[in-house]
């Protein structure tokens, strides 16, 4: 139904007009820089339940829960994780694995020198093998992370900086269209509403809900350095076409230690058996040797 046209009133406005004018002005403007901010924290609520020493060796880079075969400890990434074998071919990091719920456990690598990404594969049956994935067009070199998706098929990685997408690719031995002896492809795209900054880790909690460790150490993206975010997806990804992620900051990560510096906000996992989530945070300076922790989280 057409609105009919309001009566024109009197432009002279007396006090109470006037009282009522600033409310609507003020309500107008805080509705406009709210529009503009970064998304506030959400009703997800993690709450720190315990912690526990991170080596720096062997346990300060990711970690991951593993499921196949059941009973399996879970597993860590460090610089003294790294086989002889691997590094001397220039493979000089390793970032934050992850393990697929079927038992396929992958670690990603980068170099300095390779021009290229590889992900080093642990099949359910032991067997390891590696896929190596051509740097594309504007692609970064950082392989800091790997997340699978639940049903297995797909993997998403990240690149340093500030970036405002996650790249997706086939699951390296998982789906059945990788190869070890062929290019690994990018196959599509999550594309973020927000940006983020140098995310160390990201792990799946449902088939289009992301848990992400960022070592932002400027807190200018969100109010909060070392945030934890949540990253929401429109769809689960197919490896067909591209989707949308809607970015939440949650919380600060726990920056707690006996000396004083810049911490370090490394790889992240979360175990659907107890509902726990662990992230790894490096402490500064000498501490990295004493009192870097793998902190542990339950949903409240």
């Amino acid at each position: 139904m057409p609105l009919r046209p309001a009566r024109r009133r009197r432009t002279t406005a007396g006090p109470a007009r006037t009282v009522r004018a600033g409310f609507l002005a003020l309500a107008v403007a805080t509705v406009t820089v709210l529009s503009g901010a970064p998304p506030a924290a959400a009703a997800d609520t993690w709450t720190e339940v315990g912690s526990d020493r991170a080596d720096p060796l062997t346990e300060s880079q990711g970690l991951t829960s593993v499921e196949v075969p059941a009973g399996s400890a879970n597993r860590y990434t460090g610089i003294g994780t790294i086989p002889f074998s691997v590094s001397t071919r220039g493979w000089n990091h390793v970032g934050d694995p992850d393990a697929s719920y079927e038992g396929y456990y992958v670690e990603p690598y980068q170099s300095d020198s390779n021009n290229a990404k590889m992900y080093r594969v642990q099949a359910p049956g032991g067997a390891w093998s590696e896929y190596v994935h051509a740097l594309g067009s504007g692609e970064a070199l950082n392989n800091s992370w790997v997340a699978i998706t639940p049903d297995s098929q797909w993997m998403l990685s990240g690149e340093w900086g500030t970036m405002t997408r996650f790249l997706v690719f086939p699951t390296p031995g998982a789906n059945s269209a990788t190869s070890p002896s062929a290019n690994l492809p990018q196959a599509s795209t999550v594309r973020l509403d927000h940006a983020v900054r140098d995310v160390q880790g990201c792990d799946f909690t449902g088939p289009t809900t992301l848990l992400c460790a960022s070592d932002d150490p400027a807190g200018t993206l969100f109010g909060i350095t070392k945030p934890l975010l949540r990253i929401d997806l429109s769809a689960a990804p197919n490896g067909t076409s591209d989707v949308t992620g809607h970015v939440t900051a949650l919380r600060q990560l726990p920056l707690r230690s006996s000396c004083s510096g810049t911490f370090e906000a490394e790889g992240i996992d979360y175990d659907r058996r107890s509902g726990t989530l662990r992230v790894i945070v490096v402490s500064p300076g000498f501490c990295v040797l004493t009192d870097s922790k793998t902190y542990r989280f339950t949903r409240s």
